[in-house]
């Protein structure tokens, strides 16, 4: 084997058996051989085109851009549980157990920027927003 097919070994690992059910076992596992076949492929071109492409840091480089994406995704997905839910939010323990997180971790996840996306994917507006960004001035009758 290549380095490169040992990398797309890596980054899709054959299922075992259990792990998915026994009627689609065998379609699980000719997908996840298409996959390997073409991550290899695509990172020996890659390599053979610009020699800045080593594939073992440009698959690091890809894994690492899937989980800041899942990560924003997740963001975005506690906004929507805590801000857009009607007629109350989701219970931050219900989130946090779901996210991994702790309930204070879910509490500060996002921010107005998570909101805004939410509230653009799905055209409507949050409940009522009540977090504050550190820019924002301090409400009156509080102490800064």
């Amino acid at each position: 084997m290549s380095a490169y097919d040992d990398i797309a070994a890596i980054v899709h690992p054959m299922p075992e058996h259990g792990d998915v059910p026994e009627d689609v076992f065998n379609d699980v596992c000719h997908d996840v051989d298409a996959a390997r076949k073409e991550l290899a492929f695509n990172l020996e071109m890659a390599w053979d085109a610009d020699s800045d492409h080593e594939p073992l840091l440009s698959a690091i480089g890809a894994a690492r851009y899937r989980k800041e994406q899942a990560e924003a995704e997740i963001r975005r997905l506690l906004a929507y549980g805590r801000e857009f839910t009607r007629p109350r939010p989701y219970k931050l323990a219900d989130l946090a157990a779901a996210s991994g997180m702790s309930v204070s971790g879910v509490r500060i996840a996002y921010g107005h920027g998570d909101v805004a996306a939410v509230e653009q994917a799905i055209g409507r507006k949050p409940r009522e927003w009540r977090a504050t960004a550190p820019d924002d001035p301090p409400e009156a009758g509080s102490e800064a």
